[in-house]
């Protein structure tokens, strides 16, 4: 009968000491904050890659029209590949190889008719495939033109339906449009 009791007291004795040892508070309190904490570290560093990936992208189409609004690119005999090489140039590599951007080049009558219409359909739920081809017209001089350039960009994190991608295949396409007059060159 000694035993029992004895052990009994003892069991107290070690409670009332680990409800008052402090010992593992830190490990504990960085557990429970440690999730939260890269959770919001990772969101701020996904939301900047995304707005830089966006910024290239606009800045890359800025500069490459310029062979389009003086006609560069309509001597030279580009085509859509060619004009998405020069956007690749003025992307300092952040795309990899290019070949994910999507161009279409067309002229519309006049600025007020522009639209720019995404070609991939934005409420796919899986495999998110181009819908709309690529186009490559140039225009003549003084043209009213729409330049459209998209990519796709990966996102990573995706917490509890929290996520970058707009798209069903976990990405987020990014958008680059310019209306512009072509300068008023022949040939």
């Amino acid at each position: 009968m000694l035993l029992p009791r004895t052990l009994l007291r003892a069991g107290r004795r070690r409670r009332g000491h680990f409800v008052h040892d402090e010992r593992g508070a830190t490990i504990v309190e960085f557990a429970l904050l440690s999730v939260p904490f890269f959770a919001i570290i990772g969101a701020i560093l996904e939301t900047a890659m995304i707005f830089l990936a966006s910024e290239v992208l606009d800045a890359a189409v800025h500069d490459a029209n310029r062979l389009i609004l003086t006609g560069q690119a309509q001597v030279s005999g580009f085509d859509a590949e060619d004009f998405r090489a020069s956007i690749c140039d003025h992307t300092f590599g952040f795309f990899g190889d290019c070949s994910g951007i999507h161009v279409r080049v067309t002229p519309v009558t006049s600025f007020a008719s522009a639209s720019a219409v995404p070609p991939v359909d934005i409420t796919c739920t899986e495999t998110c495939d181009w819908t709309a081809p690529q186009v490559f017209t140039p225009g003549q001089g003084s043209s009213v033109m729409m330049v459209q350039a998209y990519y796709k960009w990966p996102t990573l994190l995706n917490f509890a339906n929290f996520t970058f991608a707009n798209l069903g295949d976990n990405t987020r396409l990014l958008a680059a449009v310019r209306v512009f007059r072509n300068e008023p060159f022949s040939g």
